[in-house]
């Protein structure tokens, strides 16, 4: 199963460091962030689980809930967390997943679907491809995917980022350009004409036919 974006987000139920979870249900109807693992007691994973945990405010801010998942147990989960609050300074309130039966990685798409057994006796590398963030919409749909190998931690500010452009542009007909930052110019969208632009946006800078720079309107 190949997920792509727009895709409907698999649904799934599973046990987390916060009790039993339906997923669609638990993300409401807000946003979500889900990120995976490949293995707990990696280094890479245990400065991320921390630095997320140190952002949970910043995506409530953004009506935005995150969610981790690790090919292991929940009991492990719970153990790696002292770890983590040890190295990085943060506490990991957010529920992390347990998935030592490898079933929500593969319906993820980030392990083969035909791969025996379970996360017992296999080793970060065998699990690498776990390495994934996904963000949710309120409508359940996959709004971004990346993956990133596992010895480059992942940018959570860029995801941060992201979200902004993403919860914007879905209010506004606009797109975020290049290197964007909240308060930067935007692009509006050419299905838009010059006369609904000027009526929506007031004045716009035209540097293409194409390319309509505006100020960043409000979010609702």
């Amino acid at each position: 199963m190949t997920l792509r974006i727009n895709d409907v987000a698999p649904d799934f139920e599973a046990e987390t460091t916060h009790g039993p979870i339906r997923f669609h249900d638990w993300v409401g109807d807000g946003w979500a962030v889900l990120f995976s693992h490949p293995k707990d007691f990696t280094p890479v994973c245990t400065t991320e689980l921390g630095y997320v945990a140190g952002l949970v405010d910043d995506f409530a801010k953004r009506n935005t809930k995150v969610i981790g998942i690790s090919v292991d147990t929940v009991d492990d989960h719970n153990r790696w967390k002292s770890d983590i609050q040890d190295v990085t300074g943060h506490k990991v309130d957010y529920p992390l997943i347990g998935d030592p039966d490898l079933k929500v990685a593969k319906l993820y798409d980030m392990l083969p679907a035909d791969i025996e057994g379970g996360a017992q006796g296999r080793t970060a590398a065998d699990n690498a491809t776990v390495r994934s963030v996904f963000v949710v919409g309120p409508d359940k749909r996959i709004k971004l995917s990346l993956t990133y190998p596992m010895t480059t931690g992942r940018n959570f500010d860029e995801i941060l980022r992201v979200i902004d452009s993403m919860q914007l542009t879905a209010e506004h007909k606009v797109a975020t350009p290049a290197q964007w930052s909240p308060g930067g110019k935007v692009i509006v969208v050419p299905a838009v004409s010059d006369e609904d632009a000027q009526a929506a946006f007031g004045q716009f800078d035209r540097v293409k036919p194409y390319l309509r720079y505006v100020d960043q309107p409000e979010k609702g």
